[in-house]
């Protein structure tokens, strides 16, 4: 089951239903199911909080992944600053704040599916997920 939920912000204008499939659909692609995932949508402040608290981080950032998978099933806390989203899309997003927003939204999908980006060369590989994600969007939505 997929919740969205927010906390210090509004709840963004994003179709629910269609996201949840999507979500669904791009964790099928790499062989996973959906179990339990929270997304919480947050201010700027919420997410250096958490960031400080849970991670030892000092620092702002789009979105923190928390994993509670197991197996093959997809679970966790998915945190994201939508102050950040918006920024992030206004500076590299030629100001798209939604396609930013499902950019970050899949982000974190991905984590749980094992693709990771701190590393030489992961960040490429996980641009090239989200851009294949964001293509399978196109055709749910």
């Amino acid at each position: 089951m997929i919740t969205y939920q927010t906390e210090d912000v509004d709840m963004p204008a994003i179709k629910k239903r269609e996201t949840t499939e999507w979500i669904k659909a791009v964790a099928q692609s790499y062989g996973k199911r959906v179990g339990e995932i929270a997304y919480i949508f947050c201010s700027d402040e919420k997410i250096l909080e958490v960031n400080r608290q849970y991670l030892q981080h000092d620092y702002y950032t789009d979105i923190i992944t928390f994993d509670y998978c197991e197996g093959n099933r997809l679970s966790g806390d998915l945190f994201i600053s939508l102050d950040t989203v918006r920024t992030n899309a206004e500076q590299f997003a030629g100001g798209n704040y939604e396609r930013e927003l499902h950019r970050v939204i899949i982000h974190g999908i991905l984590h749980l599916c094992g693709i990771n980006d701190k590393g030489p060369g992961e960040r490429e590989i996980m641009e090239a997920a989200e851009n294949r994600a964001l293509e399978m969007l196109n055709g749910i939505a």
